[in-house]
């Protein structure tokens, strides 16, 4: 196993979320507000659909307090900024590992835990959250390069801020905003983090949304492209998924 992966598995990682009979995904919340490096903004959305992942999670206040912040569940007050320093490096897509069916143990242990699911319905499931044609992402610096069919494009990109979501489970998600500011209008011109820390860390693996529409992308909950580091084998990403 990689120093890389070894280093970057802790409580605060992203994992593979399990799926409730009720519920697809975790439904994150918040409100609240913040000082950002762009200038004060007040936060507040509340969204009444189900969020993007798949943590299982009753909320339980004897948890971990890393698990209860992993779980969704945080003061506004510990939401800190963060820098691109937090996703440095080269990631791959999981997309072609749930094609390739190397991700079928983990959508039979989904299953395994649900009272109606089935692995197929949880593979439809992923197929929609995770398709993507970028299967490469390298951050350095403020570079971020998007590798996909038709090449690479690589772009310059700035702290925006970050949003917190309320969600209609009661916990909360951060979306961490960064904005582009060389590089063409071939790339998006916005990207946000979700990779369930609330401070400075480094990201075992993280969802990326990006587009055109900084407020349309707050409001995007089916499609969340996946992104672990480059150095793992597709089997390494599966063992972490089910560790979770």
């Amino acid at each position: 196993m990689s120093t890389r992966y070894s280093r970057k598995l802790s409580v605060m990682a992203i994992a593979m979320l399990s799926v409730t009979a009720s519920q697809w995904a975790l439904a994150q919340s918040a409100d609240g507000e913040h000082d950002h490096a762009h200038g004060h903004h007040d936060h507040g959305h509340d969204h009444d659909h189900d969020h993007d992942h798949d943590h299982d999670h009753a909320h339980d206040h004897g948890h971990d307090h890393d698990e209860d912040i992993y779980a969704g569940y945080f003061d506004d007050s510990q939401v800190e900024d963060r820098s691109l320093a937090d996703w440095q490096g080269d990631w791959q897509s999981v997309y072609p590992y749930l094609q390739d069916g190397t991700l079928d143990e983990v959508m039979a242990a989904k299953a395994a835990d649900s009272a109606d699911k089935t692995a197929d319905d949880y593979k439809a499931y992923y197929q929609k959250g995770y398709q993507t044609d970028v299967a490469r992402i390298e951050i350095d610096g403020n570079d971020v390069t998007f590798h996909d069919p038709q090449g690479s494009r690589t772009g310059e990109y700035a702290y925006d801020g970050y949003e917190i979501l309320t969600y209609e489970a009661g916990n909360r998600g951060v979306r961490y905003i960064f904005e582009r500011q060389a590089g063409g209008e071939a790339l998006p011109e916005f990207i946000q983090f979700s990779d369930h820390a609330i401070a400075p860390n480094d990201a075992g693996h993280y969802h990326l949304y990006w587009g055109d529409d900084r407020q349309a992308l707050l409001e995007e909950v089916e499609h969340w492209p996946t992104y672990y580091p480059a150095d793992l084998e597709g089997q390494e990403i599966a063992e972490e998924m089910l560790a979770h």
